[in-house]
């Protein structure tokens, strides 16, 4: 975006990733967990009693129905769940051995009904669907990928072909992708003849148009016994690190506070916050060492403190050029101390950083770099940040791409900095190798991030957050909201970008609503979430391409498993 008169800096050229495959939504049931936290706990708790119990496969169907009620009944579920928990059983017995077969000897089993059947071009041979790469439905993409791996690629169903596959002995691995009574009608044949396989069940009732969650996919697809990190405990890491935002360990790491200031900076410090930058930080070095596990360097804390000093620091000078009045749920910092306070501590938190930074024991070349990141990061998010207080001066409408501008310049450093700083941390040379990868990663995630809090921001999801709908800010929901409106509707929005007033911020959401900004702001957030992914086709450390894949999926973890094949439930009435 060109920006304003009144700052002096080249544009910043962004391109929007290619579309992605359209997506199709059910109604949700009520047959497997609806949410996925609940979803996460009962694939943990699969984790564990299978590392517990350690069954021996391949089970057969009735014993793997047993241990599928015993889990069902330890976790107090609606026995409706005991399929979908013996899926996720199944997978965990299989999970290292599928690891280390090489990609060339495993089959990806996809669904046809995958496809947007009333638009798909694809003809059938006797193997199934022949993808024409139209680009309308997922099956493109996953083909493309795990041919790119080596995998031989299926789009078809029926054991018959699989069996045959499975006996010319040159697969030795699967993994399917299926609606569950699929997968039940599968799984005798997968039994007897031992092979490795894992399953994916598909989103949504019916058998045409259905989805899947990708990123459970793409995890089985890329799992080799190469990644280290894959049995890593992202949840227990993210623990670790929060905990180091406890007063006594940040007096650890960064020596008891000396005065007023520094006590106000430390206890804004350990107010509430997700700590992605911090936990990106670690979980990047974790990934590049020989052991991902062992436990963190206090060395380490420094840069992760550090991290989450300049990310606060610039909540603190964001909460005042935005005027809001809280976040986390709680008064902001000038409105608890009053603006200069403020902004000293803010200033202050910056200073930290850097003094952090600095004084870590990492190498001296390594820490030259840190700050020359550091920096880096900093003056583009000021950057960012001025481009959007200059259009405040003169507030008119804005595209979606130059909304997604000032996302690159405001959102994505953080991460980036919070990521070349953890490899770093691993040492020069093996930064070099990864930096521009870790560039274009952090760019993709750093923008999604932004557009899915602007869907929160219509939608309820952030208690306690500042709203850039109340608080007429650029955001991409009503970008896109202005480029498609009509009538009434555009000239409400019309009023909100230029902050004229007179309007409410439920006819701002009602005339987004109208207008499909938020199927089209999604839209957006699942290109860049893609584009993300595709970055790491260039990383050639399995160990930290796994990590950073699973990092994403946990952020934007929000893909709800919605119903089983109505062929299943058809065959349940039947009974």
């Amino acid at each position: 975006m060109s920006a304003p008169a009144t700052l002096s800096q080249p544009p910043v050229q962004l391109t929007l990733p290619r579309p992605v495959p359209q997506q199709r939504f059910r109604t949700p049931k009520k047959n497997i967990p609806q949410t996925p936290q609940e979803r996460n706990m009962v694939l943990l708790a699969a984790r564990a009693y299978v590392e517990r119990e350690k069954p021996v496969p391949p089970l057969p169907q009735d014993e793997l129905a047993k241990h599928a009620d015993l889990l069902v009944a330890k976790l107090g579920l609606d026995p409706i769940y005991r399929d979908y928990v013996g899926v996720l059983i199944n997978n965990e017995l299989w999970r290292e051995t599928l690891a280390a077969v090489p990609f060339e000897r495993r089959l990806l089993l996809i669904p046809k009904c995958l496809r947007i059947e009333s638009k798909c071009p694809a003809p059938f041979d006797e193997f199934g669907l022949l993808c024409k790469q139209c680009g309308l439905c997922s099956i493109q993409d996953l083909q493309l990928e795990a041919e790119r791996l080596g995998y031989a690629v299926l789009v078809a169903e029926g054991s018959a072909i699989v069996m045959s596959l499975i006996q010319t002995g040159k697969i030795e691995a699967i993994v399917g992708v299926s609606c569950l009574s699929v997968l039940e009608r599968a799984f005798p044949y997968m039994e007897a003849a031992a092979v490795p396989g894992v399953a994916v069940p598909l989103l949504q009732d019916d058998c045409i148009d259905t989805t899947v969650d990708l990123d459970w996919v793409w995890d089985y697809i890329h799992l080799t016994s190469d990644d280290r990190t894959r049995r890593m405990d992202l949840g227990a890491l993210r623990e670790e690190v929060d905990f180091w935002f406890t007063p006594l360990t940040l007096d650890a790491v960064m020596g008891a506070p000396v005065g007023e200031p520094e006590r106000i900076a430390r206890e804004w410090l350990q107010r509430a916050g997700k700590r992605w930058r911090p936990f990106l930080t670690v979980a990047a070095y974790q990934a590049l060492q020989s052991e991902p596990g062992a436990p963190v360097p206090d060395s380490l804390k420094k840069i992760a403190v550090a991290v989450e000093c300049f990310h606060k620091a610039s909540l603190i000078h964001d909460d005042i050029e935005d005027g809001d009045a809280s976040r986390y749920g709680e008064a902001t910092l000038h409105e608890e101390y009053g603006i200069p306070v403020a902004l000293n501590v803010g200033d202050l938190l910056i200073g930290e950083g850097y003094r952090l930074l600095s004084e870590s024991a990492f190498g001296s070349e390594e820490r030259v770099q840190m700050l020359q990141v550091a920096a880096r990061g900093q003056r583009a998010l000021c950057r960012g940040q001025g481009t959007e207080l200059a259009w405040t001066r003169s507030p008119r409408p804005l595209t979606s791409v130059e909304v997604m501008e000032i996302f690159e310049l405001k959102t994505a450093p953080a991460f980036e900095v919070a990521l070349q700083l953890g490899a770093l941390a691993a040492g020069v040379e093996a930064h070099e190798e990864i930096s521009p990868v870790l560039e274009t990663y952090s760019r993709a995630l750093g923008i999604a991030y932004q557009i899915r809090d602007d869907l929160e921001d219509h939608t309820g999801g952030l208690s306690g957050a500042p709203d850039d709908v109340s608080g007429m800010r650029p955001s991409v929901v009503l970008s896109a909201g202005w480029e498609r409106a009509q009538g009434d509707a555009k000239a409400t929005l019309e009023a909100c970008w230029k902050r004229t007033g007179g309007f409410s911020a439920e006819a701002i959401r009602a005339a987004c609503v109208e207008s499909g900004a938020l199927e089209r702001s999604q839209d957006l957030l699942e290109r860049y979430k893609e584009e993300a992914i595709r970055s790491l086709g260039e990383l050639e450390n399995a160990s930290l391409k796994g990590l950073l894949r699973r990092v994403l999926g946990k952020i934007f973890n929000d893909t709800e498993i919605k119903g089983w094949c109505k062929e299943f439930e058809n065959k349940e009435l039947a009974q």
